[in-house]
Parts: C-alpha cells; sequence; structure tokens
C-alpha cells in the first residue's frame, strides 16, 4: 500500500472515530477508571463502553414442541437479540394449557382432543418460526405494547382467514345440499312433511317449569394461538433480562409506568386435597380444597404451616379405619385425591387435622373451596348435583351457601359456586355473602377476549376473577384486564392452569401486577413447587431491599 492510501485511510478512519467521539471517552474511561485500579480493567473498560452501544433488538424467534408437567405436548419460544452485533440467546418461555375436556369425557372425546392439541402446538411452532419471526424482527424486546400491538393484529387476521374458509366451506355445501333437493323426485313433500314433524315435536316440549338457561358455548380456540401467548411472555421476560431487573418489577413497570417503591405480595391458594367429580364418595359439591395463610405470616411462614397440615391430612389418610376419605395418588393439581360423602366430613376432618398440630382454622390458617358448579349441573332435571342422587335448584345452592358459612366460618373464599349463566342467583348469594367471604369466578367468569372490549367481568357483584395466561392472551392484556379490574373494585387472582409448565414466570407477572390472590395447586410436582419457590425467592429479596409491604 502507498504512503498517501495509507495516510488516506488515517485520515478517514480518524474523522470516523472522532464523529463517535471515540478518543474523548477513551479519554473519560481512562482518567475514571485509573484512580480505582480495578482488579479486571478490560472488564471494566467494556462495561464503561457499553453504556454507548445499540439498544438490542430481536433478531430471532425460535418455536419448538415441548412437553408439559403431565406429559402432554406444549409450545416453547425461545428469542435472540443482537447484543453488540452477535447474536445471542436471552431467554424462553413455555406456555401452559387448559382443557376444556371433563372428567368422565368418553375415549373418542379425549382423543380428539389429543389430536387438537397436537395440531395447535405444531401449527404455533410453525407462525413463531416464520411468520413471527419475520414480523417481530429488529423490535426492541423492552416495547411491549408495540409487541403486544404486532401480535393482536396477526392473530385478528388469523381469526379473520379462518372465518373465511368457514364462509366458503358452508357455501359449498349449502349448494351441494341444494343441488340434492332439487333432483329428488319427492322433493315437495319431503321439504313439508318435516316442517310438521317438528312442529308436532316441539309442542310435546312445552313444559310448565321455568327452564334454567342453557351453558354457553365455550371460548373458541384458534388453533395455533399458543404462539401468541408464548411471543409476548418471551418478548417480557426478554425486556426484562435487557434491563437487567426481574420480571416482576419490569411486569410492575410496564402497568404504572414508574417502578413501585413498595410490593405486596399475593397471597396463595394452596391446593391441599382435589376431590374427583366421578369418584365413588357421594360428595360432589367440592372439586378443591385449598389453604389461605394468614396476612401476618410471612409467605415462608405460611407455606411451611401448610406443609404441616398436607402432612397431618396424609398420615390421617394412611391410617386404616380412622378417616372417611381414602388416600389414591398425587393429582395433575399436585396434591392429594381423595373422596367424601359429605361437606361437614371433609371439613371436620379438616379441622381435626389443624386442630392435632394446635392450630386453628379462622384465625392460624383459612379455607378456600372450589365448587366447579358447572361440572355440577343436571341439565335434564334443571338441577346441581351436590351429592350422587340429591339435586338443588340455583335459588336452593344460594341458601346453601348461607348456611354452609354460617356454620363453617373459616371459609373466606369460593370459586364458581354457581354456573356463569345463573346471573339472578349470583347477584343474590353476592348480596348475601359479599361481606364474609369472597365469591370468585373461574370458569363461571366472561371469557379473556371479551373482558377487554366489554369491561365488564360478566358477573358484576363477584368479588374477583381468576384470570390464566393461555392460548392468545398477551402481557398487556393481563396489563388491561387487572387494570379494569382494579377500578371496578375487584380482584385479581392469577391461576394456574390444568396442564403446567416448569415456566416461573406466572409468578412474577402475579406479583407485577399486584394481584391479590395466586392460584398454583399444591405443593407436589415439579412444575407446581417451581412457582411457590420463586415466590418465596421474591419475598426474600423483596425483604432484602426494604420493598415488602
Amino acid at each position: 500500500m502507498e504512503a498517501g492510501e495509507r495516510r488516506r485511510l488515517r485520515r478517514e478512519a480518524a474523522e470516523y472515530y472522532r464523529g463517535l467521539r471515540v478518543p474523548e471517552r477513551m479519554e473519560d474511561a481512562l482518567n475514571a477508571l485509573f484512580p480505582l485500579h480495578p482488579q479486571d480493567l478490560y472488564g471494566e473498560l467494556a462495561n464503561y463502553f457499553s453504556r454507548f452501544s445499540k439498544a438490542p433488538v430481536i433478531c430471532k424467534l425460535l418455536g419448538r414442541k415441548v412437553i408439559d408437567g403431565v406429559g402432554e405436548p406444549t409450545l416453547e419460544v425461545e428469542i435472540y437479540c443482537t447484543v453488540k452485533n452477535y447474536e445471542k440467546r436471552i431467554c424462553s418461555s413455555v406456555m401452559a394449557t387448559h382443557s376444556q375436556i371433563p372428567e368422565n369425557a368418553l375415549p373418542e372425546t379425549i382423543e380428539a382432543d389429543e389430536r387438537e392439541r397436537n395440531d395447535s402446538v405444531y401449527t404455533a411452532v410453525e407462525w413463531v418460526s416464520e411468520s413471527l419471526n419475520t414480523m417481530l424482527r429488529d423490535l426492541d424486546p423492552t416495547d411491549q405494547c408495540q409487541a403486544d400491538k404486532m401480535l393482536g393484529e396477526y392473530f385478528a387476521n388469523k381469526v379473520e382467514e379462518k372465518k373465511e374458509i368457514e364462509r366458503q366451506e358452508k357455501e359449498i355445501r349449502e349448494e351441494e345440499e341444494s343441488a340434492k333437493v332439487t333432483s329428488s323426485p319427492a322433493s315437495c313433500r319431503s321439504a313439508v312433511t318435516p316442517k310438521q314433524k317438528k312442529g308436532r315435536k316441539s309442542g310435546k316440549k312445552v313444559s310448565e317449569d321455568a327452564p334454567i338457561s342453557p351453558a354457553e358455548p365455550a371460548e373458541p380456540v384458534l388453533c395455533g394461538s399458543l404462539a401468541i401467548g408464548g411471543a409476548s411472555l418471551a418478548i417480557a421476560k426478554a425486556g426484562a433480562t435487557i434491563s437487567r431487573v426481574p420480571l416482576y418489577l419490569h411486569t410492575a413497570l410496564l402497568k404504572h409506568k414508574e417502578t413501585p417503591k413498595e410490593i405486596t405480595l399475593p397471597l396463595p391458594m394452596v391446593t391441599v386435597l382435589y376431590c374427583e367429580k366421578n369418584s365413588p364418595a357421594k360428595l360432589k359439591l367440592v372439586k378443591e380444597v385449598m389453604l389461605i395463610p394468614p396476612v401476618e405470616l410471612s409467605l415462608q411462614q405460611g407455606i411451611e404451616i401448610v406443609q404441616e397440615i398436607q402432612k397431618e391430612m396424609t398420615r390421617k389418610m394412611e391410617s386404616p379405619g380412622k378417616t372417611p376419605g381414602s388416600l389414591k395418588r398425587i393429582s395433575h393439581l399436585g396434591c392429594l385425591i381423595t373422596g367424601y360423602d359429605s361437606l361437614e366430613q371433609l371439613l371436620l376432618q379438616m379441622q381435626a387435622a389443624c386442630s392435632n398440630l394446635g392450630l386453628e382454622l379462622g384465625t392460624d390458617m383459612y379455607l378456600a373451596i372450589n365448587c366447579a358448579a358447572h361440572e355440577l349441573m343436571d341439565y335434564d332435571k334443571g338441577k346441581y348435583e351436590i351429592l350422587t342422587g340429591t339435586f338443588r335448584s340455583p335459588d336452593e345452592m344460594v341458601a346453601m351457601y348461607v348456611e354452609m358459612i354460617k356454620n363453617f366460618p373459616f371459609i373466606i373464599a369460593l370459586i364458581d359456586p354457581l354456573r356463569k349463566e345463573d346471573r339472578e342467583q349470583w347477584s343474590s348469594i353476592c348480596r348475601a355473602l359479599g361481606s364474609k367471604c369472597f365469591l370468585i369466578a373461574e370458569d363461571a367468569a366472561t371469557q379473556i377476549s371479551k373482558l377487554k372490549t366489554d369491561q365488564n367481568i360478566n358477573i358484576a357483584m363477584c368479588s374477583g376473577v381468576v384470570l390464566k395466561y393461555i392460548n392468545q392472551t398477551t402481557v398487556s392484556d393481563l396489563i388491561e384486564l387487572t387494570g379494569i379490574l382494579d377500578g371496578q373494585r375487584h380482584i385479581s387472582i392469577l391461576g394456574s392452569p390444568d396442564r403446567e409448565s416448569s415456566d416461573e414466570s406466572l409468578v412474577d407477572l402475579a406479583v407485577g401486577l399486584g394481584a391479590r390472590f395466586l392460584k398454583l395447586g399444591g405443593l407436589c410436582r415439579g412444575e407446581r413447587v417451581a412457582k411457590y419457590n420463586r415466590l418465596l425467592a421474591i419475598e426474600e429479596e423483596l425483604a432484602a431491599n426494604g420493598a415488602l409491604r
């Protein structure tokens, strides 16, 4: 290289570095670090100059099929960012899912659900690795609002695509049916006869009893919708990592636009007993029995007491002839599966277990019951089956709950005591018991997709709603929904779905969103225990920083 060329390159290099203020910043760095004599000088120089580097941006999303806590397929989303000119894996999220299949479903229904689940995971992996990977490239991972807006628009387009396909298929079917009817020689007679029969049938169905409201259809789940929730959660985790703060603080900042000085932790609803609805035992009214520690205790103390109660319950169940409930196994919720012949048997056994430990229900520990009333309705009789062969009308259910809380005041929360369709009875039970215990809607709540549009939780007088992070729900959705509930003076409960994963993010979301309760299941099974451990770690961290309210 000639001397003139070298001088030109040196001149261009000097202009380039001066334009980026490199000599000035290098001098500042050396002056600042010299008095410190750092042990790792180049490490400190790297830290110093990193503040001037470009903000990381998303460069790749990768979808993967993985196994959840009950051995079923689910979606993992990995997120990579360009950090200081290099591609770097930042984090991943694993989605939990919620099954809408009842316990006593037919084998063919279960098989169909498994096929749909596999198809949905396969589609979600495809969406993440292809469409979303391209769409979200070069996005700032700390811009959660923009990311979720783009994800929402993508999902809305997919919904419209499916509607268009269904409309076209319907038109084809109608044309084929019309062609068959036209070509039939007895088309006129066949068109009249069914109408006459239908009229006679409808006349026979007239009943003097007022019918119950039919069950509202389940929220449709679009195949592949896991991709939306998985991508949103992965971006939130990446934003927290890039910002060098825990996910719960990042979430609180997204919700309140500022980092709170103090944080109140949600109280855990720890499931200790799971009563199968199709078990040989007579009691159908109770699905889950949960313990709630008093607010005076730390979460560490509260969970330790719950563990002792659970051990005592197990001991009593394993003692032959000493208990009405029979110990079977650990449920998918991470707690004991058992059965009882009456509500009184169950509650008296809980009282006895606590008493043996020198504890008193209503003072040292409280109870919550998940009734899952939507699983109790006998639509032929129009009544709830609370015990085998024992039925109650919606109005009788309200009276029964009032009597239950009167006799057992240590029950401070009822989840899904009625179906969501029994709106009049929800109003009645809230008027009667709203000041005595929490009346919470889980399956009885409005579909999450409608909550944002209607800004109404469907059962206006209930105490609060269990929100689950599933399907196309985004982090921004939860921020908006908890804001709506806060404004209506309802409590937010973040709940673990039936099919839980090893991802602990739900706990951080609950803390950051300011949820009142956290419903995680029992203290067994690794995917659930990991979340309790995360909750305890957050408590310890906040206490050490003086930020625990």
